[in-house]
């Protein structure tokens, strides 16, 4: 697979699983955290009633931007993953990564039985501006599971669903909690990578 020499690709990401993604394609790129206050951007977003798939931007585009400051001649990736589900009031809810096991175990027992959206922002800065971005929102379905296998489920994962935005690694033993999955693998796990590849590929980083 032909990958330019310039510009260089660089991930704003401390994701293992996004670098995952993009070492399983065969890319070349580094990876470099972008620490963005990411609680006040959901605050405000969702205080200015700003929909979802915008905010996944916002935040997105916020980690790609302080990355580009340190590499301004780098092609910079942002990403990031909102949950959202609609609970039994019809209010739309978002959830952040559990903060601790207990709160996992509320966020799945919120979630279980119903249909959730993983809204999957990503973007892409060159040159000081904003070239490329994309929304992706897999569909995933919980399936009404009992409170003995969830209590199974998080002492087969520990701390490892606190990773996850979902509380579930569906690449792991999270797959156990769905009914329904639509949606591209990569997407859910974070980095839509037909999106991107495509992306690039139109930009001459990729060979054709």
């Amino acid at each position: 697979m032909r990958q330019a020499e310039q510009p260089a690709l660089v991930l704003a990401s401390a994701s293992a699983t996004r670098r995952a993604l993009l070492e399983a394609a065969g890319l070349r790129f580094e990876a470099m955290a972008a620490a963005v206050d990411e609680a006040s951007i959901k605050e405000a977003a969702q205080a200015e009633e700003i929909p979802p798939a915008e905010a996944a931007i916002m935040l997105a585009e916020a980690k790609a931007m302080r990355v580009v400051r340190k590499r301004p001649e780098a092609l910079v990736i942002g990403c990031d993953q909102l949950l959202t589900c609609t609970d039994e009031a019809g209010v739309l809810r978002w959830y952040d990564k559990p903060a601790d096991l207990a709160a996992a175990r509320r966020q799945l027992l919120a979630l279980r039985g119903r249909r959730h959206e993983l809204v999957t922002a990503t973007v892409a800065w060159r040159d000081g501006q904003r070239i490329w971005q994309d929304v992706t929102t897999p569909r995933l379905t919980m399936r009404d599971f009992s409170e003995e296998f969830l209590a199974d489920y998080l002492a087969a994962e520990g701390e490892a669903v606190l990773s996850s935005v979902g509380a579930y690694r569906l690449e792991g033993p999270g797959i156990h909690l769905m009914a329904k999955v639509e949606g591209a693998h990569s997407a859910i796990l974070g980095l839509p990578l037909l999106p991107l590849l495509g992306f690039l590929r139109q930009h001459g980083v990729l060979g054709a």
